[in-house]
């Protein structure tokens, strides 16, 4: 995958749209951020998932999701690594992020 396959498949999600936060690109639903790219580097992108998700797209694909550092994995802030994530499991992982963050009236 490519930056620009992740920033497609977040904007795909109904009512997203694409910001900017702590110089990284992110994208929002009803205000709230749900994904960003760039984070903690070029190569990755990061989905907030519940810390139960996290855990099981961490077991299922190592090379592809990892915790972010500190408290924000923690709470679910999940690194993605492009190159090694299949269109699918990205798909998947941005719709769960997705739904965290929407307004009921959107899911």
């Amino acid at each position: 995958m490519k930056a620009a396959d992740f920033r497609r498949i977040a904007l795909s999600m109904p009512g997203a749209s694409e910001s900017a936060h702590m110089d990284h690109p992110d994208f929002r639903v009803g205000g709230k951020i749900f994904a960003t790219l760039g984070y903690p580097n070029k190569h990755y992108g990061m989905v907030v998932l519940s810390p139960e998700e996290q855990e099981r797209f961490v077991k299922s694909d190592s090379a592809a999701f990892t915790s972010a550092k500190g408290g924000w994995g923690l709470r679910g802030s999940t690194c993605v690594r492009l190159e090694d994530v299949d269109a699918p499991t990205l798909q998947r992982a941005v719709e769960i992020a997705w739904r965290k963050r929407a307004p009921k009236r959107l899911i």
